[in-house]
């Protein structure tokens, strides 16, 4: 332990700084794959083409390239656009924070869309009925009955996506967002302690994951006791 000596504050802002991937990633995730899943189960083809093209692609592709051509990419599409209007711009960087956290996000999504789509179409269509015959609109019926549902079924899975996710925030110091790897690998440099300094990622990250676990575990408690209650 006397290697970390000198790298606690470091680590601790690296790991907040995956906590911050994590969190703002999620919400990304969510929103890519309800709209993977809203195209797929639309009678829309060319949706469907589309969100069928997205999971395809982005669940066939090395995560790591996806971060990588998502980085450098957007790096030259937005200074082709700023030369436009300045020709005296040479090159226009990209955060690595919102670049590695939109790749991740839209890569972990591509799994969802199909996770949510599965968890729809296993709405029970007894509640729909019972829905329409009390009376309820379209919306009412989506965010009273077609949600929680999809929600309760959707959970498991969607825990296994966010254990993904969270470790997918590693990948994010190849482009050189300064979260807790990117500061083991300064900390080997000037420790050569890459034993010490890896095992002690590992640690921070399977906290990480511990708490999710934990969180998906009392989440499906929840679900069952508000099932069993409306019995």
């Amino acid at each position: 332990m006397e290697a970390l000596t000198g790298w606690w504050d470091d680590y601790a802002w690296g790991s907040l700084v995956v906590a911050k991937v994590f969190l703002t990633s999620i919400g990304l995730m969510v929103l890519f794959g309800l709209i993977g899943a809203g195209a797929k189960l639309s009678n829309i083809r060319i949706a469907q083409k589309l969100a069928g093209a997205y999971t395809v692609i982005f669940r066939g592709t090395p995560e790591i390239l996806v971060i990588l051509l998502l980085y450098f990419g957007s790096a030259i599409a937005l200074t082709s656009i700023t030369q436009m209007f300045d020709p005296e711009v040479k090159f226009v960087d990209v955060p690595p924070f919102w670049a590695g956290t939109f790749a991740i996000a839209i890569i972990v999504g591509s799994y969802a869309t199909e996770t949510f789509r599965g968890a729809f179409l296993g709405v029970s269509p007894g509640s729909i009925e019972a829905a329409r015959a009390l009376g309820m609109s379209p919306l009412q019926t989506f965010i009273y009955i077609r949600i929680p549902e999809m929600w309760r079924i959707a959970l498991p899975p969607f825990g296994n996506h966010m254990l993904s996710l969270i470790k997918d925030t590693a990948l994010i110091s190849i482009i050189g967002l300064n979260e807790t790897l990117f500061v083991a690998k300064q900390a080997i440099a000037t420790t050569n302690k890459p034993f010490t300094m890896y095992i002690f990622v590992g640690l921070i990250y399977l906290a990480f994951s511990s708490a999710i676990t934990l969180s998906v575990m009392g989440l499906e408690k929840f679900g069952k006791r508000t099932t069993e209650g409306a019995r």
